[in-house]
């Protein structure tokens, strides 16, 4: 069959049908949209692309559904992450590891400063680490446990994790994302990072404001002490509390900082719950006898606990909610939800769909600063179509470095874009492998944190202003004394 040339208006066809399909799902099923009518959504769009490929564009079968295959390919190791940390939850949670932080933490920390010191500790552990995924799958799942024993909304205390956790994962010179925007531009690393304080520091100040007013205004230390003293007694009665567990979060992060892959890092973490699970937490045999069979009764239990996730019965409710969760069972409704959205993703981009609709978005462009704020735009499109932060950042940064060369612009202005437009924005997306991973991980829906994600909204809205404003914008001609360091 003789191959057409793809046109704007089909390919937006796809799109246009994604998200009238989208609405009409949270429109009817809520925040239950994400646990299977939006994964029916992404389905139905990809075979309705993969038509259009086939029948309009002379695209064979085989072809589209090769590329599609290795779009979901591509996500395997965030959906071997998923499962990790479904089952590291579970198992810090059985071993007393996140009991203890929260009992530790809601005797420390006030109502009033939560908010915003949620989010500097998120900050400074993603920025050692460099992970936003790690980040909220440790330190931000007790986090939520301290928030909502505060009397906090579960909606603001993911918006505050996350907002923390994405600063590492946009500066931290160890998070991939930061490597990857000044690689696919062609930039240096360091030069690059220093170029986006201009946006970041103004968004992550505005966010620390916003939550310290939020914690400052409120009322709930006064309608929640009461709530706060039955979960620390309710966790002295169904744990053995101990600072020592701490010992386990600190070693995860101590490896990460060494540069340890996320799975390895995050495995170790999962497998030291166990043992802390076994050893603390079920008591001891009476007599020697008694040992193969506690043994064997412990390690079922672990197992079971690690796949189906922990359960709580202490008969105080808030607490039950707040412990009974975890369990690489209940990742697979994510799961899904990444591979329908990398199919979608790999459909639209085998078909050239995708970089078409970028493509029409340059002829509109007209100023350095139009092509900046475009860049932006387009890598929260690739976000929602393609549904992954790094397609967002090697497609667009591919299609758009030609353009910052034409116009002779520094390639640290394109790495920035790339950062303030597709990294932070991707956990905004219920369907991008991003924010299906928070949603999981945190417990709460993206369509409801997403107003609270202040960091992660705001930086590409000041990227955009100042962009039109044509502030920092480096000529290519420009390399002030820092040349040297780029040779390095």
């Amino acid at each position: 069959m003789k191959k057409q040339e793809v046109t704007l208006k089909l390919s937006l066809i796809p799109c246009i049908l994604l998200i009238a399909l989208l609405v009409l799902n949270v429109g009817i099923f809520g925040d239950e949209a994400t646990s299977g009518p939006c994964q029916v959504a992404l389905l139905i769009s990809s075979i309705i692309g993969g038509i259009i490929g086939h029948t309009k564009l002379g695209l064979s079968y085989r072809e589209i559904e090769r590329k599609a295959i290795h779009s979901i390919v591509l996500a395997m190791e965030a959906i071997i992450i998923l499962l990790i940390v479904g089952a590291t939850i579970a198992l810090w949670i059985q071993g007393g590891i996140v009991p203890s932080i929260i009992y530790y933490g809601v005797q420390i920390l006030t109502a009033k400063s939560f908010p915003i010191v949620a989010c500097i500790i998120c900050s400074i552990v993603s920025l050692a680490i460099g992970s936003s995924w790690s980040t909220m799958g440790t330190i931000g799942v007790a986090l939520m446990g301290i928030g909502k024993a505060l009397g906090y909304s579960e909606p603001l205390i993911a918006g505050a994790i996350i907002s923390g956790a994405y600063l590492g994962d946009k500066m931290s010179p160890l998070s991939d994302t930061t490597n990857l925007a000044p690689a696919v531009s062609g930039t240096n690393l360091f030069l690059h990072i220093k170029n986006m304080l201009s946006t970041t520091i103004p968004a992550y100040t505005l966010t620390l404001i916003i939550f310290l007013c939020i914690g400052l205004f409120s009322n709930i230390h006064s309608q929640d002490i009461h709530q706060t003293d039955d979960i620390v007694r309710g966790l002295e009665q169904n744990f053995f509390i101990h600072w020592f567990f701490f010992i386990v979060p600190i070693t995860v992060i101590i490896l990460a900082m060494r540069r340890t892959p996320a799975i390895p890092a995050l495995t170790v973490g999962c497998l030291l719950g166990g043992l802390l699970a076994f050893l603390f937490q079920n008591g001891y045999p009476e007599n020697i006898a008694q040992i193969p069979s506690f043994i064997s009764k412990n390690y079922k239990n672990i197992i079971h606990v690690a796949y189906h996730g922990y359960t709580l019965e202490s008969g105080i409710p808030i607490l039950d909610e707040l412990l009974s969760t975890g369990g690489m069972e209940k990742m697979f409704s994510t799961i899904s939800l990444i591979i329908m959205a990398m199919l979608f993703g790999g459909v639209m981009e085998a078909t050239g769909m995708l970089q078409k609709i970028a493509a029409a978005i340059l002829n509109y462009v007209h100023s350095a600063g139009g092509l900046m704020a475009s860049t932006v735009i387009s890598c929260i499109l690739f976000n929602i179509f393609a549904a992954e932060q790094y397609l967002a950042i090697v497609i667009t940064g591919r299609m758009y470095r030609a353009s910052y060369n034409a116009r002779h612009l520094d390639m640290r202005n394109l790495s920035r874009t790339l950062e303030d437009g597709a990294t932070v924005t991707s956990v905004l997306v219920p369907w991008n492998t991003c924010g299906a991973f928070a949603s999981s991980v945190l417990g709460v829906s993206t369509f409801y944190y997403l107003p609270f994600c202040f960091f992660n909204w705001i930086t590409p809205i000041i990227s955009i202003l100042m962009s039109m404003m044509n502030y920092n914008i480096i000529p290519a001609d420009k390399q002030d004394d820092e040349k040297e360091v780029s040779k390095e």
